[in-house]
């Protein structure tokens, strides 16, 4: 079901910050995504982000079709793989702008993931892979993805709602239990 009016929003509850900001990237920004080749035309951008380096590490963000995600953390759970043949080869601060500036809706973003690995790459010797679980939203409802043993886990997402860790089907559970 469309709805008439889309609302995304998260806190970000941490002690301390890197200083983030919010920032646009336009529909030219060179991305490069792992070993794929660089993309220069893609979706507009806006979110919360940390630029290291004059890339931005996002945190959330909503692409120009009305696409939304966010990182959240997934310490406990998170399995970064190795590369993997045939797959899109994506480190996980990657994934919100790889996403979003493809990506028109969360049908387009569930198929994407599907055929995406994200790996244990670091962006730099001082910033290693954050381990991340994801939600991706638009105006028909949310999916989830979460980096495990098995590689990328896809979920559907009645509840349009994450949180930290745990799994999000122990999500889903603890839900079931408070409103049963």
């Amino acid at each position: 079901m469309k709805k008439k009016k889309t609302l995304f929003g998260r806190n970000l509850d941490l002690e301390y910050h890197y200083s983030e900001s919010a920032v646009i990237v336009p529909r030219k920004f060179p991305f490069r995504f792992g070993k794929l080749s660089e993309n220069h035309d893609h979706f507009a951008i806006i979110g919360t982000a940390f630029i290291k380096e004059g890339y931005p590490l996002f945190y959330d963000g909503m692409n120009e079709k009305g696409l939304c995600a966010a990182a959240l953390n997934f310490p406990e759970s998170a399995v970064y793989l190795p590369e993997k043949k045939d797959f899109y080869n994506v480190a996980s601060f990657e994934i919100i702008p790889f996403v979003l500036s493809s990506c028109s809706d969360t049908s387009e973003a569930k198929e994407l993931l599907l055929r995406t690995n994200i790996t244990d790459f670091a962006f730099s010797k001082e910033l290693s892979p954050t381990p991340l679980h994801w939600i991706f939203s638009d105006r028909t409802g949310s999916i989830v993805a979460e980096p495990r043993e098995t590689g990328l886990e896809i979920y559907e997402n009645p509840a349009d709602v994450l949180t930290n860790e745990p799994p999000f089907p122990k999500h889903l559970e603890n839900l079931r239990e408070d409103f049963v």
